[in-house]
């Protein structure tokens, strides 16, 4: 994506404009006679200038707006080339350019040209290029372009086109880009583009086709791309695809593709890129694939194959990103897998893989994240032991065992560690203070000498022993840390209950003796403590946030006392009395079997319990689904509470995404603690914020430090749910209520994903994600613009697309009393208006993806540390 576009304007004339000095200037008077009718907010216009009255140039670095007039063009009979692009052109197209028969190159790309594309274009027969990129025209493919007997390039995508793709598009004698993706195009793909015999870059989808690929694309002999990716295909791969025999890239991803991938695809030799991932393909990795020597990308992710990964795989001498998660693969991976390639990023998770980590794995030097999570893996880590590429390793939920080899000082760009979940003995080398990018760590406990960064380490249900190190006090960042369920012994440290940043600290089922430090007692963020089931004595200090934890976090030390051990009774109820609304509904019987599902922040409470403890005479049969409610649980944390209800058949691929929401983890995101479920419906459990949200503060002035920090953390939230969540999270519903601010006036993000969910529960999912992300874009670029303006501009994104930028500079810069005397600070305005106009453009391709206005914003020096 384009993140700075240079929108241009150039008209080009032939030689014989040369030779022209009239007294009386045509291409003077039309071009000033077109200046004089489009609308020019930034003046760019101003200099064009006139040379010897046969040739003008102009350097056009802004937008012009409005509607394109057509009179003017009549002049230049002998126009050869007319480039339009990046501007902001709106209406119908002027048929009057198809009368200029000279043209060879059409670019009217990135504009907002609306509409059917008009008639009249069979009449450019001498047109080469026709490039309509990214603009809002509506109806049908405009079938007459099929008679432009040399016409090569033909860009049509990005647009509303509706309809089949025409027959008469298979007639083409010298076309050699076909790009029509991203519309709304239906119907059946015509077996007639199989005739196309020049063409070498196809793109089709991302539009709602139906039916089946046709076997006869496989005669379009010189094709080198084909994508025809989120186009709603169904049926088997066509074998006729494997004469394509000069192709380097396939892209069939998201579609309902059924069968086997065919095995006469290792004749393709030249095939570089394969995405056939997100499918229904079914069977085995073909063992032929072994002889497609230049292969780099394979993507079998998201599909129902099964069987081992051939040994051939692993052969491959070009292959540097291996996808196959969320499969039935077994068996182990190839032990030469890395050793004859740099593979650069291998994500083999969610299958049932068995086997120690092939040998080789980091030979290649260049492998920069290894996705392991959920097989069955077994052995140690040593073949990791020198892969100083590393920035993320995901190992949870496998049987790793032994210690762990990594040296953290040759792992400089490592940033995500997860070992959780295995059987690793001994600590992590004690040089993590070298890795100063790590922000997440879940492994064996280290030392922790320097770690400022790292915000989250959770490490429960390993073989740690040994104790926690005082150096814990380094961390200064750290929210979270959970050890549960290890062998950890000695006293808690008082270094770790003086965390300033610290919100739940889970040491339940571990060897830890000694007192509870009274330290706990005074933090401002603990929301939960968990040190039950351990041999800790004495007695619970006695400042209300401990207190307020409940039995739960305490049972299971004989020698503890206070309260609330022996204050709180048995039949404490998850959902209390306190706060504004009250849960009853969780009554035995009601609705079907109950389930509790717990993430990180709340005890393990079991559904029975919840039931038996309910009272039964309060009810919220009433409560309408996605009501909000705010409650107390036994630990005494209060929660928001949503209610949510699904038809029976929905319940699991509704909690399946429930689960996906919980585990999304990040300090700008508002936490989902856990659900409690039957077949008909649920409750949602979140983390309870009660300091107000951006549309109750923003008409509050603040310095431009305190905006910058908003900005950038509701970026990094959205950074995080669009690119770290797989798949993305889209948040849904973005908009200044749903930002709430936590004790420290971080911004966080509340009720990401649940629109989808709410959709998931009707089975009403229709709109892709792609579309989701984009809209989650363009409110983040509406946000910053009311973030800026105190309030003023509310939904702003459509009207300062049509401002003058200069005024809107001038008005955003009074208003955060930016003077000509605060040169840096205006230009830090300049940089955040300018991202907030790239991301509220009106086509949502032209948009930045979410890591990209990121990059764009983390320059900002008004950001604090």
């Amino acid at each position: 994506m384009e993140i700075f576009p240079w929108p241009h304007l150039k008209l080009l004339l032939s030689s014989m404009l040369i030779a022209v000095a009239l007294a009386v200037d045509p291409y003077s008077d039309a071009l000033l006679s077109f200046k004089s009718e489009v609308i020019d907010h930034f003046h760019s216009l101003d200099d064009w200038l006139q040379l010897h009255h046969c040739y003008w140039f102009r350097p056009f670095y802004e937008e012009t707006w409005g509607k394109l007039p057509g009179k003017q063009f009549g002049v230049f009979t002998e126009l050869v080339e007319l480039n339009i692009s990046q501007n902001a052109f709106s209406g119908e197209i002027p048929i009057e350019i198809f009368n200029l028969t000279g043209l060879r190159s059409l670019d009217i790309s990135r504009n907002n040209f609306s509409g059917h594309f008009p008639r009249g274009i069979s009449g450019l027969q001498n047109l080469v290029v026709l490039d309509a990129f990214s603009n809002s025209f509506s109806g049908p493919l405009p079938v007459e372009l099929s008679k432009l007997e040399f016409l090569k390039v033909l860009n049509l995508a990005g647009s509303y086109f509706d309809g089949p793709i025409p027959s008469a598009y298979g007639s083409f004698k010298r076309l050699d880009f076909l790009h029509l993706a991203g519309n709304s195009l239906s119907g059946n793909i015509p077996p007639e583009l199989g005739n196309l015999q020049t063409v070498t870059h196809m793109e089709i989808g991302y539009n709602s086709y139906e039916g089946d690929i046709p076997w006869q694309v496989g005669n379009m002999s010189e094709l080198r791309y084909l994508d025809i990716a989120g186009a709603n295909l169904s049926g088997s791969i066509p074998r006729q695809l494997s004469n394509l025999t000069k192709l380097q890239s396939l892209f069939l991803f998201r579609n309902q593709l059924t069968g086997l991938i065919p095995w006469e695809f290792s004749r393709i030799l030249p095939l570089t890129n394969l995405d056939l991932s997100d499918n229904m393909i079914s069977g085995p990795i073909p063992e032929s694939f072994a002889e497609l020597k230049n292969l780099r990308l394979l993507s079998l992710m998201y599909n129902e194959m099964n069987g081992t990964v051939p040994d051939g795989i692993a052969e491959l001498p070009s292959l540097d990103t291996l996808f196959i998660w969320n499969n039935f693969f077994t068996g182990s991976l190839p032990r030469n897998l890395g050793k004859n390639s740099k593979l650069r990023w291998l994500d083999v998770s969610t299958n049932s893989f068995i086997g120690s980590i092939p040998p080789h794995i980091c030979t290649g030097g260049e492998l920069f994240k290894l996705i392991l999570f959920s097989n069955k893996f077994t052995g140690n880590l040593s073949p990791l032991s020198n892969c100083s590429s590393l920035v993320r390793i995901r190992l949870e939920d496998n049987s790793f065992s032994g210690e762990i080899p990594l040296t953290l000082s040759h792992l400089p760009d490592v940033t995500y560690i997860d070992f959780s979940g295995n059987r690793f003995t001994g600590g992590i080398p004690s040089d993590i203070s070298q890795a100063s990018k790590l922000q997440y760590f879940n492994g064996n406990l280290p030392p922790f000498r320097s770690c400022k960064s790292m915000l989250v380490v959770e490490l429960q249900m390993n073989n740690m022993s040994g104790v926690v190190p005082k150096s814990i006090s380094n961390c200064k960042s750290l929210e979270i840390i959970n050890l549960a369920s290890n062998q950890l012994i000695g006293h808690i440290p008082e270094e770790l209950a003086s965390l300033p940043a610290l919100s739940v600290v889970d040491l339940s089922h571990n060897n830890f003796s000694g007192s509870i430090p009274v330290e706990f007692g005074k933090s401002t963020n603990l929301l939960l403590l968990n040190v039950s089931f351990n041999d800790i004595s004495g007695s619970i200090p006695s400042e209300k946030v401990l207190q307020s934890m409940g039995r739960s976090a305490y049972v299971g030390n004989p020698e503890l006392c206070g309260a609330p051990v022996r204050a709180c009774s048995a039949s404490m109820a998850i959902f209390g009395s306190k706060g504004t609304g009250k849960l009853s509904y969780l009554r035995k019987g009601s609705k079907g079997q109950w389930k509790m599902e717990s993430f990180i922040g709340l005890p393990q409470f079991k559904a029975n319990d919840v039931l038996r403890s309910f009272d039964s005479n309060e009810s919220m049969d009433e409560l309408p689904s996605a009501a909000v409610c705010k409650a107390v649980l036994p630990t005494g944390i209060t929660v928001l509470v949503k209610k949510v209800e699904w038809e029976p058949k929905r319940m699991k691929v509704v909690s399946e995404f429930v689960t996906q929401m919980g585990n999304a983890r990040h300090r700008n995101l508002i936490r989902l603690l856990g659900f409690c479920y039957n077949k008909h419906m649920a409750y949602m459990l979140y983390d309870y914020l009660p300091n107000g949200n951006l549309a109750e503060k923003v008409r509050i002035p603040r310095d431009w430090s305190t905006k910058c920090r908003i900005i950038i953390g509701i970026a990094k939230g959205l950074c995080f749910l669009h690119h770290d969540c797989n798949p993305a999270i889209s948040h849904g519903d973005l908009k200044s209520s749903n930002i709430v601010f936590d004790d420290n006036f971080e911004p966080r993000l509340a009720d990401f994903g649940f629109k989808y969910l709410t959709e998931l529960t009707k089975g009403q999912c229709n709109e892709a994600i792609k579309d989701e992300l984009y809209m989650d874009i363009y409110k983040f670029g509406e946000i910053i613009l009311e973030i800026l303006t105190n309030g003023r501009l509310i939904n702003g994104g459509e009207n300062t697309q049509s401002k003058p930028k200069d005024v809107l500079l001038r008005e955003i810069c009074n208003e955060n009393e930016a003077t000509d005397s605060t040169n840096s600070l205006q230009d830090e305005i300049k940089l955040v208006v300018d991202v907030a106009l790239l991301c509220t453009r009106s086509r949502p391709a032209d948009r930045p993806s979410m890591e990209d206005a990121l990059k764009l914003l983390s320059g900002l020096k008004g950001q604090g540390k």
